[in-house]
C-alpha cells in the first residue's frame, strides 16, 4: 500500500486539476483502510521525495489529531517509534517542521510519562555536541511545548536549566531561536519555584536577541515576544531588569537599517511595560532615555521618493503599513499619556515637542502636533486647565502651513481635542467652526484624504461640542446652549456634505465613509427642529448605501447615522427597523475579516473532512492546527491603533475548552482580524443599544434577538468590541424600564427584571476581573446609567446591592485586575495618571446613584466603608481633579439622602465629619472645587434636617457671605445661591431673610448652572407662600430674571410649572407691581411673561 500511497501523494502536486481531483478521490478510498497509518508510517521514512515526506508527515498528523483512538495500539506504538527515528535522521528543515507538529499532537494524547523515548531524544539532543543536533533537538522541544506545556511542568527548573546553556551559543542562532520560543510557551504556566531562574536568565536572553538580530531579524522579531509574555504573565522577573530591556528596545526601535515590522516589536514591548509598570519606568529613571530616543523616530521624514502611510491620498486603508516605527513611536506617548502623572511627563516632554513645533523641518513639525493629539485623550486635564489656549492656537496655526503633512496633522489634533478637552474647547465654537467651514471650501475635492481629514476634524467637534467632563463636576449635562451654536453652520456644512454623501466611485469611499459620520455628528448637534425636515431623507440614504455597496466602513457609518436620527426623530427610524437591525445583526454574526492564521497548507484538511467521526468526544479538543509561529504582537500593542491607522491586526486570545477545568488547560488561538470588521461590529453594538433607547415600544419585537447577539460579544477578543456590547447590554435594560413604564404589565416587569438578573452580574464580573482599564470604564459607566434609569428596580434582588457595593468599593480601594498590582511602588502616592483617578471617579458616580435607590439604613454599611477612601482625596495635596471628584460625590451623596427612607438620620450622623471638608473646599483655589463645596453644603444642610445643623447655620451663612463678595466664577455664584436656597427651604427661622434675600435675588438669573432654576424658583414660590411681603417688595428683580429662564431649552417642564404658577400669582394678587414690572422689560421679555401668564 505505501508504493501506491506514495504514488497517489505525488499526483496531488502535478499542475493538472483533472489529475489533483483523480488523485483526491483514491486519496479517500485509501483513507478508508485500516492500514493507512502503518502506510503513511512506510513513505514517510522512505520516500526520496522531500515533499512526499513531508504530505504523509502532515496527514499522519491530522489522522491523529482527530482519530487517535481509533488507531490501534500497535500502530500507535509504531509510529511512536517510527516518527522519532525519522525525524533524527531528516535532513530536510519542512519536513523537521512538519515531523516536529506531528509529535506535538501526539503528546497531547501520549503525556510525556507514557513516551519515554521522546524525553530521552530531547535530553540527548538538546545537549548533543553536535550544532546540528541541538538545532533539531530544540526545534522538537519547542513544537511539542508550544501544543502541550503543562505536562512538562516537573522538568521546568531542568528546562530553564538547559535555556540557560543554549542562550550562550551565539554562534549556532537556529538554537537560540527555538530556545526562546520555546521559553515564550512556558513563560505562562511558571510558578514561584521557577522565578529565580528565570530572572538570572535576562541578561542572556537580552544578548541573545542580539545576536539573533544579526542573525535573522524575521526569526528575532518572533522571539522578542518573549518580552511581552514575561511583562504579561511575571512582571517581578522583568522589575529588575526593565532599564535593561528598555535600553534594548529603544536601540532596536531607532535603528532605520532595521526592518520596520522588528523596530515595531521592539516599540511594542516598551509601551505595554509602560502600560502595566508605569511607575517602574518613572521611579529608574527612564522616561526621559525614552523620549530622547522616540522623538527623533515620530519626527523622522520617510524615505525619498516615499510618503508616511497616513500622508499618501492613495492609502487604501488595508493595513499593509501598519508595522509603522512612527506610528509607534506615538503611541509610546499615547500610552504615557493614559499611564502616568500628568506633572512627570509634561516637565520632559513638552521641551521636546516645542522644539518640533518650532522647526523648520516639516516633518518635526507634525511631530510636535501628533504628540499634542495623543497627549489629549490621558491628559486632559492637565491641558485644558493649564494650557488649552496655546495649544489649541498651535493646532489653528498649524492649519494655515505651507506643507499639507502638517496641516494634517493639525487636523487629527483639533478632532482630538474636540473629543477629549470639552467643555472648555466649545467655548472656541465662533473661532473654530468658520476656520474648519473656510478651511473645507479651500481644499481641492480630489485631494480626497485630506479632505477626508477634514471632515473627521468637524465631526469631532460637532458631536462633542459642549459636552462637560462628567467626573470633575457635581452635574454632567451636554448644554442646549452649545447646540445653538452651531444652528448658524447648519446649512454650510450641508452644502460641503451634499457632493460627497452619494458619491459612486471606488476612490471617493473613504470621504464618503467620513461624510456620513459627519452627517450623523450634526443630526446630533442641532436637534429635531433643525435636523427633522431631513431625518427620513438621511434613513433612506443609509438602506440605499447599505444596498448598493459591500463595505464595513460605509455599513458602520450608516449604523451611526440611524443611531443619530434616533435620538432627534425616532418615528422616521421605526417604519424600517426590520431591514436596520437585520443588517446590524448580520455584522454582529459575522465573522467576515477574522480568519485563523495558519500556516499548514489546508488541502489535506479537505480530504479528511468526510471521515470525521461526529460521536467521538474528543473532536473538538483537537480541531484547531497549532499556532503560527510568524505572528505580529500578540498582545495587540504594536498591531492597532485605532485613534491613529487603521487596518489589520493579529491578536490572541485564551478559549476555555470543554470539561477542562480553567487551571489546567489554555489553548491559545491567533486569529487575523481586519479592523474595519472589528468597528462596525462596535458600531453595531452602540447603534441597536441607542435605538432601542430611542424608539422604545417599537423595538420590542428586535429586542430578544438584539440582546442575544450582542449578549455574545461580551468576551470578544477586541476591546472596543467589549465596551460597545456592554453599553448596549445595559441600554437594553434602560430601554426595557422606559417600555414598562409606559405599559407597567406583569409580563413587561418580568422581562425588565430578566434583562437585569443577566446583565448586572456580567457587570459586576467585568469590573473585578477585566484586564483593560477603558472596558472597566466603559462598564461602570453603563452600570450607572442604568442605575440612573430603572433606580430602585435594580435593587429589588436583595444580593445586586451587596454586589454592587462591593465593586464599587474594589475600585476605589484599587483592587480590581485592571488596576493592577503596584505593591512594590510606594513611592508618588499622591500622584497618578489621570486616567487611573479617573477611573476611581467612575465608580464614585455610582455611590450617589445607589444611595438614590435603598433605604439609607441599607446604604450606610457601604458608605462608611468607601467614605475614608472620599476624604483621603479631599487633601489639598492631592490634584484638583481628586479634591473635585471628592467633595462632589459627597455632595451628590448628600443630596441622594434627601429623599429617601432614614436619610436625615445617616446624613445628620455623618455631619461633623463632612461639615470641616466642605468648608475646607470653598475655600480652594480651584473654582471646580469651591463649586462642588458649595453644593456640597447646601446639600449638607439640606440631607440634615431643620434642627440638626441648624446650630453651624450662622456660621455657613458667614462663609457664603463672604464668597459672593470675591467669587467671580458664575458657575460657584450659581451654586452659592442654590444652596442659599436649600438652606432657607430646610430652616427658614435660621435665616436672616432681610439680609440674605436681597443678595440672593441681585446674582439671579443663574448664568451658567440652569438646573439650579429648580431649587432657586422652588425656593422663591415657598417664601411667597410663608412671607408674601419680603417677595413681593423684590417683585422686579424676580421677574426680570424669570423672563431670561421661561422658554429656554436649558429649564425642565417643572422648574417652567412652579416659575408661570409664581408669576401668574403675582399678575393676580399684586398686578400693579407686577405690570411694572415686566414693563420696565425688554419687549421680547414682556412677551414671555405675558404668554405664560395667559396660559390656562
Amino acid at each position: 500500500m505505501a508504493e501506491e500511497l506514495e504514488k497517489i501523494l505525488s499526483q496531488l502536486t502535478e499542475p493538472d486539476n483533472a489529475v489533483i481531483q483523480q488523485a483526491t478521490a483514491q486519496l479517500k478510498k485509501a483513507f478508508k483502510d485500516p492500514a493507512i497509518i502503518p502506510a503513511l508510517c512506510a513513505v514517510m521514512s522512505g520516500s526520496q521525495n522531500p515533499q512526499i515526506r513531508q504530505s504523509a508527515a502532515v496527514m499522519l498528523r491530522l489522522r491523529v489529531k482527530k482519530h487517535w483512538k481509533k488507531i490501534s495500539p500497535e500502530d500507535r506504538e509504531s509510529l511512536k517509534a517510527v516518527v522519532l527515528q525519522v525525524f533524527m535522521q531528516e535532513t530536510e528543515h519542512t519536513v523537521q517542521h512538519s515531523l516536529s507538529q506531528l509529535c506535538a499532537v501526539m503528546v497531547k494524547h501520549e503525556t510525556p510519562d507514557r513516551w519515554p523515548a521522546l524525553l530521552q531524544l530531547l535530553n540527548q539532543a538538546t545537549k548533543s555536541s553536535n550544532p546540528r543536533d541541538r538545532q533539531v533537538g530544540l526545534l522538537l522541544l519547542n513544537k511539542v511545548m508550544d501544543a502541550n506545556p503543562e505536562p512538562f511542568k516537573p522538568h521546568y527548573c531542568q528546562l530553564l536549566q538547559l535555556f540557560s546553556t543554549v542562550l550562550q551559543d551565539h554562534n549556532n542562532p537556529t538554537a537560540l531561536y527555538y530556545c526562546i520560543l520555546t521559553l515564550t510557551s512556558i513563560t505562562a504556566y511558571t510558578g514561584k519555584e521557577e522565578s529565580n531562574q528565570m530572572r538570572a536568565i535576562i541578561p542572556s536572553l537580552i544578548v541573545a536577541l542580539q545576536h539573533l538580530i544579526k542573525a535573522d531579524q524575521r526569526q528575532a522579531g518572533e522571539a522578542m515576544e518573549v518580552l511581552n509574555e514575561l511583562m504579561d504573565t511575571e512582571m517581578s522577573i522583568i522589575v529588575p531588569h526593565a532599564a535593561a530591556i528598555v535600553r534594548f528596545c529603544l536601540e532596536v526601535g531607532s535603528d532605520a537599517t532595521l526592518s520596520d515590522s522588528l523596530r515595531v516589536k521592539a516599540l511594542s514591548c516598551i509601551a505595554f511595560l509602560i502600560k502595566l509598570k508605569s511607575k517602574t519606568v518613572l521611579k529608574q529613571k527612564l522616561l526621559n532615555p525614552i523620549l530622547q530616543s522616540i522623538f527623533p523616530v515620530l519626527n523622522a521624514a520617510p524615505r525619498p521618493g516615499e510618503q508616511d502611510p497616513e500622508d499618501a491620498e492613495d492609502d487604501s486603508g488595508d493595513g499593509t503599513d501598519n508595522d509603522n516605527p512612527k506610528h509607534c513611536a506615538a503611541q509610546i506617548i499615547d500610552t504615557m499619556a493614559l499611564h502616568m502623572p500628568p506633572e512627570k511627563l509634561f516637565e520632559q516632554l513638552m521641551p521636546l515637542t516645542l522644539t518640533s513645533l518650532a522647526s523648520e523641518n516639516p516633518y518635526e513639525r507634525k511631530g510636535g502636533l501628533m504628540c499634542l493629539a495623543v497627549l489629549a485623550e490621558g491628559c486632559a486635564d492637565h491641558i485644558r486647565t493649564k494650557m488649552l489656549s496655546s495649544v489649541l492656537q498651535t493646532v489653528c496655526q498649524s492649519l494655515s502651513d505651507s506643507n499639507q503633512v502638517v496641516r494634517s496633522a493639525g487636523l487629527f489634533a483639533l478632532g482630538q481635542f474636540s473629543e477629549h478637552l470639552q467643555p472648555e474647547v466649545s467655548q472656541y465654537c465662533s473661532e473654530l467652526m468658520p476656520l474648519l467651514l473656510g478651511y473645507l471650501s479651500s481644499l481641492n475635492q480630489a485631494k480626497v484624504g485630506h479632505v477626508t481629514k477634514a471632515f473627521y476634524a468637524l465631526e469631532n467637534f460637532m458631536e462633542n461640542l459642549g459636552k462637560l467632563k462628567k467626573v470633575y463636576t457635581h452635574r454632567s449635562t451636554k448644554s442646549n446652549a452649545a447646540h445653538q451654536l452651531l444652528v448658524p453652520y447648519f446649512l454650510p456644512v450641508i452644502e460641503s456634505l451634499k457632493g460627497f454623501l452619494t458619491a459612486t466611485t471606488e476612490e471617493m469611499r473613504s470621504l464618503q465613509t467620513q461624510s456620513l459620520g459627519t452627517l450623523g455628528a450634526l443630526a446630533r448637534a442641532v436637534g429635531n427642529d433643525v435636523f427633522g425636515p431631513l431625518a427620513a431623507e438621511c434613513v433612506q440614504l443609509g438602506l440605499n448605501l447599505t444596498d448598493t455597496i459591500d463595505d464595513p466602513d460605509l455599513r458602520r457609518c450608516t449604523y451611526s447615522l440611524y443611531s443619530a436620527v434616533s435620538t432627534v426623530s425616532p418615528d422616521c427610524l421605526t417604519p424600517h427597523l426590520t431591514a436596520i437591525t437585520t443588517v446590524m445583526l448580520l455584522a454582529l454574526k459575522s465573522s467576515e475579516g477574522i480568519t485563523p492564521h495558519v500556516e499548514e497548507d489546508k488541502t489535506f484538511v479537505l480530504l479528511d473532512d468526510d471521515d470525521d467521526d461526529d460521536d467521538n468526544p474528543d473532536n473538538e479538543q483537537f480541531l484547531e492546527d497549532e499556532p503560527a509561529t510568524d505572528i505580529h504582537d500578540a498582545s495587540g500593542l504594536g498591531a492597532t491603533h485605532k485613534r491613529v491607522y487603521t487596518g489589520a491586526c493579529i491578536f490572541t486570545t485564551r478559549e476555555q475548552k470543554p470539561d477542562v477545568p480553567s487551571s489546567c488547560h489554555l489553548s491559545i488561538f491567533r486569529y487575523i482580524v481586519e479592523n474595519s470588521y472589528i468597528d462596525e461590529k462596535e458600531d453595531a453594538c452602540d447603534a441597536l443599544g441607542e435605538i432601542a433607547l430611542s424608539t422604545g415600544v417599537a423595538f420590542q419585537p428586535f429586542l430578544e434577538s438584539s440582546f442575544q447577539q450582542v449578549y455574545k460579544l461580551r468576551d470578544f477578543p477586541h476591546e472596543d468590541v467589549r465596551t460597545a456590547a456592554f453599553g448596549a447590554m445595559g441600554q437594553f435594560c434602560q430601554a426595557q424600564h422606559k417600555v414598562w413604564q409606559e405599559s407597567p404589565t406583569e409580563a413587561n416587569h418580568q422581562v425588565l427584571q430578566k434583562l437585569l438578573d443577566v446583565v448586572l452580574p456580567c457587570f459586576v464580573e467585568a469590573v473585578r476581573m477585566e484586564n483593560e482599564r477603558q472596558v472597566v470604564m466603559g462598564v461602570l459607566e453603563t452600570m450607572n446609567n442604568v442605575m440612573k434609569s430603572c433606580k430602585e428596580e435594580v435593587f429589588k434582588d436583595p444580593s445586586r446591592l451587596k454586589e454592587i457595593s462591593n465593586v464599587i468599593r474594589d475600585v476605589l480601594k484599587q483592587a480590581t485586575a485592571c488596576q493592577g498590582d503596584d505593591s512594590d511602588e510606594t513611592e508618588d502616592e499622591e500622584q497618578q495618571a489621570e486616567y487611573d483617578a479617573m477611573l476611581q471617579e467612575y465608580a464614585g458616580e455610582g455611590i450617589p446613584l445607589v444611595a438614590a435607590c435603598v433605604p439609607a439604613d441599607s446604604f450606610a454599611p457601604f458608605l462608611n466603608d468607601v467614605l475614608p477612601v472620599l476624604l483621603s482625596k479631599a487633601k489639598s495635596s492631592c490634584t484638583v481633579a481628586d479634591r473635585s471628584f471628592s467633595v462632589g460625590t459627597i455632595g451628590e451623596i448628600l443630596q441622594a439622602l434627601v429623599s429617601v427612607s432614614g436619610g436625615q438620620r445617616v446624613a445628620s450622623k455623618l455631619s461633623k465629619r463632612l461639615l470641616p471638608v466642605l468648608v475646607a473646599g470653598v475655600r480652594d483655589s480651584d473654582s471646580e472645587v469651591r463649586n462642588n463645596s458649595v453644593f456640597g453644603l447646601g446639600c449638607l444642610a439640606q440631607a440634615t434636617g431643620p434642627i440638626s445643623r441648624s446650630r453651624d447655620y450662622p456660621m455657613m451663612l458667614s462663609v457664603f457671605s463672604n464668597m459672593l463678595t470675591r467669587e467671580s466664577n458664575l458657575r460657584v455664584i450659581d451654586n452659592l445661591c442654590a444652596a442659599l436656597c436649600r438652606m432657607i427651604m430646610t430652616n427658614v427661622e435660621a435665616i436672616p431673610l432681610e439680609q440674605v434675600l436681597p443678595a440672593l435675588v441681585a446674582h439671579l438669573p443663574l448664568k451658567e448652572d440652569l438646573e439650579e432654576n429648580k431649587t432657586v424658583f422652588s425656593c422663591l414660590a415657598m417664601l411667597y407662600t410663608h412671607r408674601p411681603d419680603m417677595v413681593v417688595n423684590l417683585m422686579k428683580p424676580i421677574v426680570a430674571a424669570s423672563s431670561h429662564v421661561l422658554g429656554s431649552k436649558d429649564v425642565d417642564k417643572e422648574t417652567e410649572h412652579i416659575l408661570v404658577v409664581l408669576m401668574k400669582e403675582f399678575a393676580l394678587q399684586h398686578s400693579a407691581d407686577f405690570q411694572a414690572a415686566v414693563t420696565s422689560l425688554p419687549v421680547e421679555q414682556q412677551a414671555k411673561l405675558g404668554a405664560a401668564v395667559s396660559t390656562s
